[in-house]
């Protein structure tokens, strides 16, 4: 099975998009499973992990809602407030839908880097574990410090890295996000996205741009860590879906058959507990 394991939905008129203006261009408009689904067809995706885009829990009902009447949806990353008094208890209740897979708070725009670490958010982590839930982590480069603090706190949480905690492809910098994914590779059992580079990469990217950060997570995490995906529709401010698919088949055409099935669909399905 292939699976999308990061892709969006969202319709603007819901209103809690804030980073959702016209500002962002082409994809300041609606996109709903209707958008997709030719997509996934021509490029052969049986599945997809729809996650959040909205820092409330109405979104999260809202997706829940779409995986409801969509069958190629598999599973939902959703959005708690982890600093709430009933935190643990709103995750147990959306744990209780068969497609909540995970969580994400939007850790890139918090002021705090190392907010993950406060204390006030550990019964949620706990029960994150409790339910069987995945982490997912939307991680920058300056916080691979501290997210390798709390895998450390919390060594039963399953984690996944979003779009290889975003390298700063544009500015050409490898060393420093290169050393600290190693260790987190090393030191934890944390799972990390094959998504969301081309657009971290000018926008005159080529395939050449990306490899020194696929191989470098190739290496690091080994093929039965990573996890591709499309960031869709947030890719096409640098990549139609084909591209990012094609370019993912050349990035990873010296790995053999079983490697390439398990980036592309077979460890999405362990890390997130798929059930079909």
């Amino acid at each position: 099975m292939k699976i999308d394991a990061h892709q969006h939905f969202w319709q603007i008129s819901r209103g809690d998009y804030g980073w959702l203006t016209p500002e962002v261009g082409e994809i300041y408009r609606d996109f709903l499973p209707s958008d997709l689904a030719p997509i996934l067809k021509d490029a052969g995706i049986n599945g997809t992990i729809l996650v959040q885009a909205a820092p409330t829990a109405a979104e999260t009902q809202f997706m829940l809602e779409l995986a409801n009447q969509t069958p190629f949806i598999k599973g939902v990353v959703g959005w708690v407030d982890f600093e709430a008094p009933d935190a643990a208890d709103q995750i147990a209740k959306l744990a209780e839908h068969p497609k909540l897979v995970g969580l994400r708070p939007m850790i890139q725009d918090i002021a705090d880097d190392a907010w993950m670490l406060r204390p006030a958010l550990a019964p949620a982590f706990d029960a994150m574990i409790a339910h069987d839930l995945t982490f997912d982590a939307l991680t920058l480069p300056r916080h691979l410090g501290h997210l390798e603090t709390l895998l450390a706190r919390h060594p039963n949480l399953r984690v996944v890295i979003d779009h290889g905690s975003k390298p700063e492809i544009r500015e050409g910098k490898l060393d420093g996000w290169a050393k600290d994914m190693a260790a987190l590779a090393q030191q934890t059992t944390a799972y990390c996205k094959l998504s969301g580079l081309v657009t971290e990469a000018a926008i005159d990217w080529q395939t050449e741009t990306l490899k020194p950060y696929v191989d470098h997570l190739i290496n690091s995490f080994g093929p039965d860590r990573l996890i591709w995906g499309s960031d869709w529709p947030v890719c096409l401010l640098a990549s139609d879906y084909p591209r990012w698919n094609s370019t993912t088949d050349q990035l990873l055409a010296h790995l053999s058959q079983a490697d390439q099935d398990a980036i592309r669909g077979g460890n999405a399905q362990r890390a997130y507990k798929l059930k079909s």
